[in-house]
């Protein structure tokens, strides 16, 4: 797992209980079900997209 990509990050309020992240613009990892994905997931879902 890799803790730091060296991006730049913005949290956005949505509406409750979502959680969506996004790589230019297109949705990489979602929560899915009543549990978050976990750090690891997210940063992986984020460095796949950036090819890392």
């Amino acid at each position: 797992m890799k803790d730091e990509l060296d991006v730049e990050a913005e949290l956005l309020p949505g509406p409750s209980g979502s959680y969506e992240v996004a790589v230019n613009g297109k949705v990489v990892i979602r929560k899915a079900s009543l549990a978050f994905p976990t750090d690891y997931e997210v940063v992986d879902a984020v460095a796949k997209v950036l090819g890392r």
